[in-house]
C-alpha cells in the first residue's frame, strides 16, 4: 500500500557518508520535530536525477529554507558510497542529505518501488517528493514512469505557504 497525505512515515535506517564512513540515520533522527523535504529517485548517477533532480534541490536550498524546510534529503536504492560520491559529484554540501536506502527498505515501506528489472537495475525507487512535518506526510508528489514534472523542487515550492 503507498504511503498517502496525513500518513506517518515508517520507521526506517538510512545510511549517510559521515566523516568518510557509511552512518546509519533513523527515520526519527531525520524526521522527528523537522519540516523536511524528501524527494527519491531511481539510481545515483542516471541523467534525469543528474542533470535535472538533485541540482534543482541544491539551487533552491534557499528559497525552502525560506519556506520552514529544516532539512532537505534525497533517497535512494543504493549504497552510502555510491550516495556520498554522488553528493561529492553534484556538490551538494550541506544543502542535500544524500541517504541511502541499500535494501529498499524505506522504498517497500512506503510501497513507492520500481521494478527495473528489464532495465537491469533490480528494485528500486520511484521517483517522488514529499513534505513531512514531524514525522507525517504532508505532501506527497509522485511522477508518471518517465516523467519529471512534479517531484521538483519547483514544483514542492508551489506547495508551501
Amino acid at each position: 500500500m503507498t504511503i498517502k497525505v496525513g500518513d506517518k512515515v515508517p520507521a526506517a535506517t538510512f545510511m549517510e557518508m559521515q566523516d568518510g564512513k557509511p552512518a546509519p540515520v533513523t527515520s526519527d533522527q531525520l524526521f522527528a520535530g523537522k519540516k523536511v523535504a524528501l524527494f527519491a529517485l531511481p539510481g545515483a548517477f542516471t541523467p534525469t536525477c543528474s542533470a535535472k533532480h538533485v541540482p534543482g534541490f541544491v539551487q533552491n536550498f534557499d528559497a525552502l529554507k525560506a519556506k520552514g524546510v529544516d532539512t532537505i534529503a534525497c533517497v535512494s536504492v543504493n549504497d552510502a558510497f555510491v550516495m556520498g560520491a554522488w553528493g561529492k559529484d553534484q556538490n551538494s554540501g550541506d544543502k542535500v542529505r544524500m541517504l541511502a536506502d541499500g535494501n529498499g527498505d524505506f522504498t517497500r515501506a512506503v510501497g513507492l518501488v520500481m521494478d527495473g528489472t528489464k532495465f537491469g537495475m533490480g528494485q528500486r525507487s520511484q521517483r517522488y517528493s514529499m513534505i513531512v512535518d514531524n514525522g507525517v506526510v504532508t505532501s506527497l508528489n509522485v511522477e508518471q514512469p518517465g516523467a519529471f514534472e512534479v517531484s521538483s523542487a519547483e514544483y514542492m515550492l508551489g506547495q508551501l505557504p
